[in-house]
């Protein structure tokens, strides 16, 4: 692990990202189960009126996540939906990176979370774990290994078939 230590935590061109603003069957648990399997810390939250959570947002290493309740009647009202009202499919995907990628898919898969691809040294120069969480939102935690120059990722992408 030390010799990790001796590239950047997170690239620069990832420093600076969009926000996701993911939306669930139930915010409460949603957030219940990412501070269990991520270790995320809620931000704050906003209750719906009727019930459930609004908006809520949650830290999760050092990225920042969004996340509601899809049966609000603020969200119904506009063109919210969760993994579970598309038959179970997303169009998002949700990179994280993380400064132990093999941890955290540990207390993931022990909180509930099924994984996908285990944690792998990927030809692209980070450790990388593909999940679903209970939600059926997709996550790839990442964790840098190595700056890659883009002829090399194009030379190891080839040999990998």
């Amino acid at each position: 692990m030390a010799e990790r230590a001796a590239h950047a935590e997170i690239p620069d061109r990832y420093r600076y990202a969009v926000i996701p603003h993911i939306m669930v069957d139930d915010a409460r648990a949603a957030i219940d189960f990412y501070q269990r399997a991520f270790g995320a810390h809620e931000d704050f939250r906003i209750d719906a009126p009727g019930g459930g959570i609004l908006h809520a947002e949650i830290t999760v290493g050092r990225s920042t996540l969004m996340l509601g309740d899809a049966s609000t009647d603020e969200a119904e009202a506009g063109a919210f939906a969760a993994p579970a009202s598309l038959g179970g499919g997303t169009s998002v995907t949700l990179h994280v990176f993380v400064p132990d990628v093999d941890g955290l898919a540990e207390r993931a898969e022990a909180a509930g979370a099924e994984i996908l691809q285990p944690p792998t040294d990927m030809f692209h120069g980070d450790r990388t774990v593909i999940l679903k969480d209970p939600s059926g939102h997709i996550w790839v935690f990442l964790t840098h290994l190595e700056d890659v120059s883009e002829e090399e990722l194009r030379r190891r992408l080839a040999a990998t078939g």
